[in-house]
């Protein structure tokens, strides 16, 4: 049952809580917005207490904020994991890809899974394979899809009275088509998720343009959960 209040005003996050405007204009996978938001979660050791904030582009893009932030404020004792978990509105450029890495590399005791509602400039080569490159160091990177929007409402977001379950329902076929395409840029094929932009009415359009390597080299069920193929029908 929804309760018929918002987060409790004793809740020690309320503050660093973002507002349902904000949440609806930075997640939202159909908007081209240029600021990235990121709502991050931090464990460490086996405590089961999690540690949640969020930032933004200030002068730096919020994944080197994150980063300046986290090591200034820290001191590490290699023999405690610490558990980090991003949801970016937009994934991180070959830029931030790389100082991440070189993060990671210095701060072995951590790890990191990042969730994305955007592929920013998925199109650039550099960016892919700065991706490529992360997964490849041991980040797992996935797309948002609803279980990760619906925690997002209920742990970052200032939702109002009576609305814990009411969080914005974007269209599944647009996170779909966003990792449809994060598939593409792991198996390091081409690009196969068109996005332009209808300046007098502000709509974004999706296309996609397959080729014979896509249908190829993409596992079945993907393709298959995106409609891009016909289930096999065996006949006795």
């Amino acid at each position: 049952m929804a309760s018929d209040k918002g987060p409790s005003a004793g809740d020690a996050t309320l503050r660093r809580r973002i507002e349902p405007w904000e949440f609806e204009g930075f997640f939202d996978p159909r908007e081209l917005r240029r600021e990235t938001c990121l709502l991050y979660e931090i464990q460490w050791g086996t405590s089961h207490k999690t540690w949640r904030n969020s930032g933004k582009n200030t002068t730096n893009h919020v994944e080197i904020n994150f980063i300046e932030k986290f090591t200034a404020e820290r001191q590490y004792c290699p023999s405690i994991r610490c558990s980090i978990t991003w949801f970016l509105s937009w994934s991180p450029c070959w830029e931030c890809s790389n100082a991440i890495r070189g993060f990671l590399s210095q701060h072995p005791s951590v790890t990191l899974v990042i969730y994305v509602a955007r592929l920013f400039w998925h199109t650039d080569p550099q960016n892919r394979q700065g991706l490529r490159d992360l997964i490849n160091s041991g980040v797992t990177i996935q797309i948002m899809t609803v279980p990760e929007y619906d925690h997002c409402w209920r742990n970052f977001v200032n939702y109002p009275p009576g609305k814990e379950d009411h969080w914005p329902r974007y269209p599944v076929l647009w996170m779909k088509l966003y990792a449809l395409e994060l598939h593409c840029i792991i198996l390091n094929l081409p690009p196969c998720l068109k996005i332009s932009r209808r300046n007098q009415n502000q709509l974004t359009l999706f296309r996609l343009t397959l080729q014979d390597c896509h249908y190829q080299t993409i596992p079945p069920p993907i393709l298959l959960d995106m409609g891009l193929i016909q289930p096999l029908v065996t006949w006795r």
